[in-house]
């Protein structure tokens, strides 16, 4: 059957008036009667032990209502990988010492915000402090102290891929390149810092309001260290300001907030400063990457030697996550007949690395896209050239990781060769201007259960009612792409009825279908979209029996939902009106409600993702080489997606992204001291691209059939974020011959390779 005409239509956003016009309602906005505010005491020292703790002093402050610390929780550790318990490595408040500046020591929670940080004031805490360690080179050094006793030489997790007569394709090759990157940290730098409101209920429950892309995740965890059943949680719906990943875990406040409540009575609040996130916060893993690639003369890849050091900070969070995806990323794109991967997650005395935008593609991207470009340049062939001759293609198998069931890379290598004027440009080059290609690959969710859920990756819940409405009900979060609208796009075109006949319940676990993992590794169209399909499916073979005994139609008779219709398809006259049908459905059903969910798990479909979105950029850079400024003049991107549900979305996608890959290739970076503090706290700070620093685009979508995605669809958030930063680094080479092994991609680097500055 042919898309339905709402596929693919350009649909702004249902949610945009509200925030637009500031009627958005954010954790942070909403106030409950009796509610107190809470602040976190943060350690000042990266690694200490805690020797004693008195709180006396704040308890006794007028207006305090309660003051903790992490001998008086349960002490139940937590984290992500619940099915490695090993991997759990936190704890909500420091009980025996603490593991970087910034680790939750204690909590108060008051009547006002003033008095609970003047009450953090009079908390006394003896540390015994610990050397610090700083880098994965110094902590997995011989003898190195362990920041977690457990860990042998401060690794938490190692990840191994292995394939092929690794030492026999090198000895064949006849060009072979070594190369070690060193890829930095950058912030999610979402605009809605972190809030969390509790408000305790009868029968020890208690509901959370929470800035998360991960409520099922938060409900579970929040349980298990309040040592209450899963279901006396309840993780509410609220608007979020951006994640990027970075809001996809239980974090300490939100523990607080729960427990605090639940020892007063009272409603308890806690919300972050933007030095509290920036200082803090999650962010990028930094790696260190080696990579040794052979090819044959012509161009030909033959083995990849691939190992990474991702420097994780204090705790896991979801470091394993990004340590097994960035093999994965290791040999996407491009047929390595043999590829070994070794990736090592290390344990520093600095602030967490976690799940950000990409999760472990845009480091691993930026080395093998470097890489090809730098043997494309010695082996004398054009990069888009040597990238074609290898690329990817519907139905490669990569051992041990994935098949590719959709694949439009090398139609995306020819539409940016294209609109770039690559080939022209490239023969009439201008002294310090360049063109620079980067290439990505992403997956449209995971396949692996490491939260070890019990449930289906995804549900949905559909409800029809007799004025011809709907109700859709999923756990899955906007954070700010857009599925609220977009799942219902999906719905609207399995049923037939207008979008604005919807109302979507999302968000709450008390009463959206169990489960749904949550807002990560662009899983949310795809599985939340193949889940309301087969509710959908369900509710319309509901409906049929009225169509067959009132139109005395027979089995055989296809019928078609369109147009708030319910007819034969081959004979349109004959149907009814979609509202007509619920009712006498309703009817026949003496009153039973029209209600039915789907669920979708990726099962047997691939070992890493049911899908891979696929996509190439071109950068066109003007370098400045007095001054090593570098100004990105232009960004050409044709990617795969499958097929757009909602191209203006999409569009939306691909315009963050550039914005997010133009931080990270030339001005984005955390700045630590040698104490393990961050420097640049503020946005001032922390420089990151602005409006007027984006260049003007062009894009062109290849159009695929994702057969495993709903109406053909697949990944389209995050994969655009992974080539920008090696597209520019390949045009900065290009433009003025300096090659960036290390980023951010610096004025002052620039200059230094020009040898202006020393």
């Amino acid at each position: 059957m042919k898309n339905p005409a709402i596929i693919g239509q350009s649909i702004p956003r249902l949610d945009a008036p509200s925030k637009v016009t500031g009627k958005a309602i954010y954790t942070d906005d909403m106030k409950l009667p009796g509610m107190l505010y809470g602040k976190l005491l943060r350690s000042p020292l990266a690694h200490a032990r805690i020797k004693r703790i008195d709180v006396s002093k704040a308890k006794a402050l007028p207006g305090v209502k309660d003051v903790i610390v992490g001998a008086d929780t349960p002490g139940v550790k937590y984290g992500n990988w619940r099915l490695v318990p090993q991997s759990q490595d936190e704890l909500p408040l420091a009980v025996d010492k603490v593991r970087f500046v910034g680790d939750e020591v204690a909590a108060v929670c008051a009547l006002d915000p003033e008095t609970a940080e003047k009450a953090l004031g009079l908390i006394e805490v003896e540390y015994e402090e610990l050397p610090a360690i700083l880098s994965v080179e110094e902590a997995t050094a011989e003898g190195a102290g362990l920041i977690h006793q457990e860990s042998k030489g401060n690794v938490s997790l190692v990840r191994k891929i292995d394939y092929g007569d690794l030492d026999q394709m090198f000895a064949k090759a006849d060009y072979v390149r070594e190369d070690t990157f060193r890829v930095h940290p950058v912030q999610h730098a979402y605009m809605e810092p972190c809030s969390s409101l509790a408000q305790t209920e009868e029968g020890n429950r208690v509901t959370l309001w929470t800035s998360t892309q991960t409520p099922y995740i938060v409900q579970c965890l929040l349980a298990s260290t309040l040592g209450l059943p899963e279901n006396n949680v309840r993780v509410m719906k609220v608007q979020i300001g951006g994640g990027f990943g970075g809001k996809m875990e239980l974090r300490p406040w939100e523990f607080c907030a729960a427990f605090m409540s639940l020892r007063t009575g009272r409603p308890v609040k806690f919300t972050l400063t933007r030095h509290d996130e920036l200082a803090y916060g999650r962010r990028r893993h930094p790696m260190t990457i080696y990579s040794k690639v052979g090819f044959k003369k012509d161009g030909m890849l033959l083995a990849k030697d691939f190992q990474v050091m991702l420097d994780g900070g204090a705790y896991n969070a979801m470091g394993p996550t990004a340590t097994f995806l960035c093999g994965t990323f290791g040999n996407m794109l491009y047929n390595y007949p043999a590829y070994r991967y070794f990736g090592r997650h290390v344990y520093t005395n600095k602030p967490p690395a976690s799940a950000m935008r990409g999760f472990g593609a845009p480091q691993a991207a930026f080395a093998a896209e470097t890489q090809m470009n730098m043997a494309a340049e010695e082996l004398g062939i054009d990069p888009i050239d040597i990238r074609l001759m290898n690329a990817m293609q519907t139905g490669d198998v990569i051992p041990d990781v994935a098949t590719i069931s959709s694949c439009g890379f090398k139609e995306s290598l020819e539409e940016v060769r294209r609109i770039s004027g690559w080939d022209q440009k490239r023969k009439n080059k201008t002294p310090g201007k360049g063109l620079g290609i980067g290439c990505f690959s992403f997956i449209s969710g995971g396949v692996f259960n490491w939260f070890n859920t019990k449930y289906n990756f995804s549900a949905a819940e559909v409800k029809v009612f007799e004025d011809g409405t709907a109700q859709l009900a999923v756990m899955a979060c906007d954070i700010g792409q857009g599925p609220d609208t977009v799942l219902r796009q999906i719905l609207a075109a399995e049923l037939g009825i207008p979008i604005h006949k919807i109302r979507l319940i999302s968000m709450d676990t008390a009463c959206t279908p169990k489960a749904d993992l949550g807002t990560w590794g662009s899983r949310v169209t795809l599985m939340n979209g193949n889940a309301i399909i087969e509710a959908a499916g369900k509710i319309k073979a509901m409906l049929r029996p009225v169509m067959f005994s009132e139109l005395d139609l027979n089995q055989i008779h296809d019928l078609a939902f369109e147009d708030e219709r319910v007819f034969v398809r081959a004979n349109p006259k004959k149907g009814m009106d979609f509202a007509e049908c619920v009712y006498k459905a309703l009817r026949g059903r003496e009153g039973e409600p029209l209600t039915a969910r789907g669920y979708y798990t990726p099962r047997n479909k691939g070992l890493v993702s049911p899908a891979f979105s696929f996509g190439a950029q071109v950068a066109e850079v003007a370098v400045d080489q007095d001054t090593g400024q570098i100004q990105v003049e232009k960004m050409y991107t044709a990617h795969d997606c499958g097929v757009a549900i909602n191209k203006m979305s999409v569009e939306g996608q691909l315009e963050g992204a550039i914005q997010m890959g133009l931080g990270y290739a030339l001005m984005e970076d955390l700045v630590m001291d040698d104490q393990g503090r961050t420097l640049n706290t503020t946005f001032l700070d922390y420089k990151m691209p602005a409006a007027e620093d984006m260049p003007p685009g062009e894009s062109v979508e290849i159009e695929t059939y994702e057969p495993e995605g709903p109406f053909g669809a697949k990944e389209a958030g995050e994969g655009l974020a992974i080539p920008t930063a090696p597209a520019i680094s390949h045009a900065v080479f290009e433009a003025v011959g300096y090659r960036c092994m290390e980023t951010p991609i610096t004025p002052e680097k620039v200059l230094r390779a020009l040898g202006k500055i020393k």
